[in-house]
């Protein structure tokens, strides 16, 4: 099947209608084939509740839509398979858009498509989340606890520590990561290692890189926290993400803001929860 015969194949399926053979029966299609489809369908309904023209102007749509998948689905999806679905969204979804404006001027010119991991979903679940502003994608701020509400934080040990001089290639820290599942069993935490003393986190975005990528929780601001190492082999996080920092002793690290952290003392971020230990584990 060429490239332009399979998206008039997708555009049909797309529609609920059958792709017929020159006998009138109905052509099969694969599993990645049925994916695309249903995910097609999804942010075409997303495109439709948020689509608007304003009196007298043109019709705009979220320029970018980014489609969460469960890791084992996410693997699935790599290389060239993976440049295909997104092309192939691309360019049908971009169409419809059109389509779906009518008479009216199309601003919204081209989309974005892009997949990425959420560990909190099912296996074969997938969920779309659409982008109005590309260039900064927002942050949702969850409520803050009154202060009567929040525990005193604990006083920090200020006994220096002797460090020992780090072996070749040994990392600085490692940071235990998992999400916390709502409602199920927690997944086993990532081991990451660090070879530097001073790591960012956050979500990221093609725009912001960090050291430490918690994806799938709009809650996390793109860049959310600082974590280093000190010359004492202590640990210190500060915060400048839009939701504060809570840590295993109660203290809350709101934007701005920053705490000592021990080795082993949990750190939760919105819904991912970081444990950090020196390398000697």
């Amino acid at each position: 099947m060429g490239v332009q015969e399979w998206f008039e194949s997708l555009r049909k399926w797309i529609d609920g209608e059958e792709d017929l053979d020159d006998e009138g029966q109905a052509k099969p299609r694969s599993k990645w084939d049925d994916f695309l489809v249903s995910v097609a369908r999804e942010i075409e309904a997303c495109m439709q509740r948020e689509m608007f023209t304003p009196p007298g102007g043109p019709t705009y749509v979220p320029r970018e839509y980014i489609v969460f998948l469960h890791p084992d689905d996410d693997s699935e999806w790599q290389g060239e398979k993976r440049e295909g679905l997104e092309r192939g969204l691309r360019h049908v979804l971009t169409e419809r858009a059109t389509e779906l404006a009518g008479s009216n001027e199309f601003q919204t010119r081209t989309l974005a498509i892009e997949l990425r991991v959420d560990p909190g979903l099912e296996k074969g679940k997938f969920r779309v989340q659409h982008v109005w502003d590309t260039e900064a994608q927002k942050t949702m701020v969850k409520p803050r606890k009154r202060a009567e509400e929040r525990p005193t934080a604990a006083v920090a040990d200020d006994e220096a520590t002797i460090v020992r001089p780090r072996k070749q290639g040994e990392p600085s820290f490692l940071v235990s990561v998992r999400r916390t599942n709502a409602g199920g069993e927690a997944p086993p935490p990532n081991i990451v290692p660090f070879y530097k003393d001073q790591i960012t986190i956050g979500r990221g975005s093609r725009q912001v890189d960090v050291d430490l990528k918690l994806e799938g929780d709009l809650e996390i601001s793109r860049q959310h926290a600082t974590l280093e190492k000190k010359p004492d082999a202590s640990f210190a996080i500060s915060c400048s993400g839009a939701n504060p920092i809570l840590l295993g002793d109660g203290n809350e690290v709101s934007s701005g803001n920053s705490a000592p952290v021990k080795a082993g003392e949990k750190i939760s971020i919105c819904s991912y929860e970081l444990v950090v230990e020196t390398s000697e584990i």
